[in-house]
């Protein structure tokens, strides 16, 4: 699971669905009257509150966390993971608001005198009521607008890659003997032979269509397609904001970019792309 491609929208669900957890161990019930030592019940000692909001927000929430950090989320009967949540959360949002209103059910209406006896919706319920409220509105809204979408961790800056298919610095060899592609030392040089000539040093030859492309890394500001090489729309792999991928070569206005694990494709929306 990639944390990394985690959305800013899906921290305040998250954080939502930690205060309603919360709020699932407070007073559901504010009953005019009684003493402090009267034993009020929570959400855990309620069935239908604990099923139709506490548990199901939480799920809800749990649902998108999940098919969001995976790379290809996972479906039921057909329907992405994350629609799931998504549907949760409204269910939930939509029963705490019913019990706000009426939060002792149909026993308000048994008994001769009618009436609810003073009993309003305690400190949990209106807890869990903002926080479904939150959950569910961020859970809509974070497709839709930018700053919900951006990525909730940003991946540190790395350090400037070499030259595509450059060697790593440092050089290797036998004992004794000079790394591979450090320089010799010249005539006149500390470590060179006595009396050794110095040779003139030819400029080096230009290398006719050398292209003035660099490597570099990047950051896609949403979850992008790679294409094949090929020229085909075959996706061969998903770019998820957070993360940081190579630039090896550019054609036109798209760029061939390496994946972690080593796959090459076609980045054709660069739009908005971060530059490490």
């Amino acid at each position: 699971m990639n944390i990394r491609s985690l959305t800013r929208g899906d921290g305040v669900v998250i954080g939502a669905a930690v205060l309603l957890f919360i709020a699932s161990f407070l007073e559901i019930y504010s009953i005019d009257g009684v003493p402090d030592s009267f034993d009020i019940p929570n959400g855990w000692e309620s069935g239908p509150l604990l099923l139709s909001v506490f548990l199901a927000g939480i799920f809800g929430a749990v649902f998108i966390v999940i098919a969001r950090g995976l790379p290809q989320p996972p479906k039921i009967a057909g329907i992405d993971l994350g629609h799931f949540g998504i549907a949760f959360t409204v269910f939930a949002a939509w029963s705490a608001l019913g019990n706000i209103f009426d939060p002792l059910g149909g026993t308000d209406n048994v008994g001769s005198s009618g009436g609810d006896g003073g009993t309003d919706a305690g400190t949990g319920l209106i807890l869990a009521l903002i926080a479904t409220l939150i959950m569910a509105a961020a859970a809509l809204a974070t497709p839709l607008v930018p700053a919900l979408k951006a990525a909730l961790v940003g991946a540190p800056r790395p350090s400037a890659p070499a030259p595509y298919g450059a060697q790593p610095p440092g050089g290797y060899g036998y004992p004794g003997a000079a790394p591979y592609g450090a320089s010799q030392p010249q005539p006149g040089q500390p470590g060179a032979p006595f009396g050794a000539p110095a040779p003139s040093q030819p400029a080096p030859p230009a290398q006719p269509g050398a292209s003035d492309f660099s490597p570099f890394w990047f950051a896609v500001p949403v979850a992008r397609p790679l294409f094949a090489e090929d020229g085909t729309q075959t996706t061969i792999a998903e770019l998820a904001p957070g993360t940081w991928y190579l630039a090896v070569e550019q054609r036109g206005a798209n760029l061939v970019a390496q994946t972690q694990d080593g796959r090459r494709g076609v980045l054709q929306d660069t739009s908005g792309i971060q530059r490490g």
